[in-house]
């Protein structure tokens, strides 16, 4: 049956979707009303179920109709790449990926398996980045995907795929007397040495920090700045002060950290993968990118 289902005519069933009526379709694709009728017949005989309830004026899908459009709007987009797909395996693929080791590792693993998988000759080349280099990358052409904070209002020119969500929580080394309470307020943070990342090359992480404990009427007592997460969690163990991390950060913790909960915690960080705009809708990224969301699914 699938054999048989031609690509026009799924791209006509969409488009008499998208458009609910018959007639606004036939338009908008360039055929006649009643050209355009008998490709949505012969595609719900093909397949054996009726698609659309016909209404005096407008069109509704069925549930099989509902199914079919999602399939069909996949479809249609892997035979829209399929071409440059082809030619990228051909030529081979170089990939540069900037990423924040604190957030995006797992996902990434995954992520680059999975694409390499689809691209065998691909070259994938990885960067742990701040996010301000990450950004840089992208606007000189130096990387072509970034796995980071999206910061969708200061970042022009970049299109963002959301991919997760990042819950806050306390670092503090075992022995640390925070570390024996269940849930840690703003006010014992705002009370202990505060280390942090590098304000200048990563904002949104001070944006975040700061901004919670001034929502409190609180302010910080920062100890020290950090470039990376390594030597920040080098720092919570060895006893210098706490840290505000995210939970997707435990999995690099050193044993003798433990994590606890906030009270009246800041908005997660929205995890997303970020490319040029102008680039957008070039075949390999799109792959990479999905198979960074199906990643960050499993998670």
């Amino acid at each position: 049956m699938v054999a048989r289902m031609e690509l026009r005519q799924l791209r006509y069933f969409v488009a008499v979707a998208e458009e609910g009526n018959i007639n606004r379709a036939a338009q908008k694709i360039f055929l006649t009303q009643p050209a355009l009728s008998r490709q949505i017949k012969a595609l719900e005989e093909e397949i054996g179920l009726c698609l659309l309830e016909r209404q005096a004026r407008s069109i509704r899908l069925t549930p099989a109709g509902e199914a079919l459009m999602n399939e069909a709007r996949e479809l249609l987009r892997q035979a829209e790449q399929l071409p440059d797909r082809v030619r990228a395996a051909s030529r081979g693929v170089r990939l540069r990926v900037g990423y924040a080791p604190s957030l995006a590792s797992g996902m990434l693993s995954v992520a680059v398996g999975s694409f390499t998988q689809v691209h065998p000759n691909a070259a994938v080349e990885l960067f742990d980045l701040s996010t301000q280099e990450m950004l840089a990358g992208l606007e000189s052409g130096g990387l072509e995907v970034v796995v980071t904070v999206c910061r969708q209002e200061a970042t022009r020119g970049i299109a963002w795929t959301p991919l997760t969500h990042a819950p806050w929580q306390l670092a503090t080394a075992r022995t640390h007397p925070l570390a024996r309470k269940k849930q840690v307020a703003p006010g014992d943070v705002a009370s202990e040495r505060l280390l942090v990342f590098c304000r200048r090359d990563y904002p949104e992480y001070w944006e975040t920090v700061a901004g919670w404990l001034r929502a409190h009427h609180l302010q910080p007592r920062i100890a020290g700045e950090f470039d990376g997460v390594h030597s920040l969690l080098a720092a919570v163990e060895s006893g210098l002060g706490v840290a505000l991390v995210t939970a997707r950060t435990a999995e690099r913790f050193p044993k003798q950290i433990v994590l606890r909960p906030l009270q009246s915690a800041p908005e997660p960080l929205a995890i997303a993968a970020g490319c040029r705009a102008d680039r957008a809708g070039e075949a390999p990224l799109g792959v990479f990118v999905q198979e960074l969301r199906k990643a960050a699914a499993l998670e």
